[in-house]
């Protein structure tokens, strides 16, 4: 069996740093930190009081006002996202045969922000038992691709996949498969998330996941420094469209990069941290190269998981020496998560729309934030650290870890 190509024809991205493909790449290479105090709701008594939240994101320039209540901010980003990647992969969407396009899309949670309200409401109500009855749809972690494909008349396969931090690379990797095998011809795929909420930033302030550097919010999240201490948390979306090459060729679409391969594992370790060793992480990685059908001396740049978090950045760093051995040295490494923060189920997907648009412009976004070394850390990788590199890149990939022990590995390469 000779699996079919697929490319990538379509960016859209809501972030931290840019609500737009544009403002979110201008955010990367200016080294911009999404990190402020929060402002959706007094975060005076948490531990963490900041987050990297959206900047001027207005639903009523996107839904009417009757709308937006029937929709949870997760959800929400996901339909703009994927609005500007179908814009931008100018489908013809009065042609295109919509039984042959497909939506998964991933997200770690889902709509934490109506569950969080709506049981506030009934604790509130004297154990009035009165709900409103878009709680469930508006919850439910499928219910975006759900609302793409309505928006939109995409009848091919659609669903959502849920497995943490890894969540919208696993997405990435099915919609990949599923055009691979001829069920699909155009996938769209990606993630997103909008858990900086009471219960978000409480749940993870109780399990000591978050930094806490209240006096100085913008260097926080430090991926690989000494004094890392914990995640900053995010939200936002990404959103591809990932198309079958010839079908690609022949409505003369402007292709991004070649999505050739992924790889899955799991750490089968510990519910919320990293093997020690990297295991998973290293199986991963092979596992990408292996259904890549590449070499570890054809990688140029690696987008790290690189969280900040004082386990999970050494034992990634182990992994990475495991794998690329010597080769490792001559490559360059960064984490968008200095910039952006953890958005969580959207990780994969803006981390993998950073290395495709890395491989665009042959530049590698900075690790801003870096002020001291790690002696756990071998101080010979080039980790991007401060300002973006120029260099070439013909292959690139993006590592997402989750909780659970859920890793996913995602490969691109320059059409050349």
């Amino acid at each position: 069996m000779n699996p079919r190509r697929v490319v990538v024809t379509g960016l859209g991205a809501l972030t931290p740093i840019g609500n737009t493909l544009p403002a979110y790449w201008e955010g990367l290479l200016s080294g911009t930190s999404g990190a402020a105090p929060i402002t959706y709701f007094d975060a005076s008594l948490f531990k963490t009081q900041f987050a990297c939240e959206l900047k001027g994101f207005d639903p009523l320039a996107h839904f009417d006002r009757k709308e937006a209540r029937k929709i949870d901010r997760f959800a929400q980003y996901a339909i703009v996202a994927t609005d500007e990647a179908i814009a931008d992969s100018q489908l013809d969407l009065a042609s295109i045969d919509k039984d042959r396009v497909g939506v998964i899309w991933g997200a770690g949670i889902g709509g934490l922000e109506t569950f969080q309200n709506e049981v506030l409401n009934y604790a509130q109500g004297n154990g009035s038992p009165r709900f409103n009855p878009f709680f469930i749809p508006k919850m439910i972690a499928d219910i975006a691709p759900g609302l793409i494909s309505i928006k939109y008349g995409f009848a091919g396969p659609n669903f959502a996949t849920v497995s943490a931090c890894a969540s919208s690379a696993n997405a990435l990797i099915d919609a990949l498969n599923y055009i691979r095998l001829g069920y699909a011809d155009v996938m769209v795929s990606g993630g997103s998330e909008a858990c900086v909420t009471i219960a978000g930033m409480g749940g993870f302030n109780a399990m000591h996941a978050l930094s806490t550097r209240n006096e100085d919010p913008q260097t926080a999240s430090r991926p690989f420094d000494k004094d890392r201490d914990g995640f900053v948390l995010g939200e936002g979306a990404g959103s591809l469209i990932l198309e079958e090459y010839e079908h690609a060729v022949a409505r003369g679409a402007t292709i991004y990069a070649e999505l050739i391969g992924g790889g899955l594992s799991a750490d089968a370790h510990h519910m919320t941290a990293p093997h020690p060793e990297g295991l998973g992480a290293i199986k991963v990685m092979h596992n990408c190269l292996k259904d890549s059908g590449i070499q570890p001396e054809e990688v140029d740049a690696i987008n790290m998981h690189g969280t900040s978090t004082p386990l999970g950045d050494i034992a990634e760093s182990k992994a990475i020496k495991e794998v690329f051995g010597e080769h490792l040295y001559s490559m360059n490494i960064n984490s968008t998560k200095s910039m952006t923060g953890h958005l969580l189920g959207a990780a994969g997907a803006i981390e993998a729309i950073a290395s495709i648009m890395a491989i665009k412009h042959q530049v590698v976004p900075p690790t801003i934030n870096h002020q001291t070394a790690d002696e756990n850390i071998d101080p010979k990788i080039n980790f991007t650290f401060g300002k973006p590199q120029k260099r070439e890149i013909n292959v690139a990939l993006s590592n997402t870890f989750g909780f659970g022990g859920h890793n996913a590995c995602v490969a691109f390469k320059k059409i050349l």
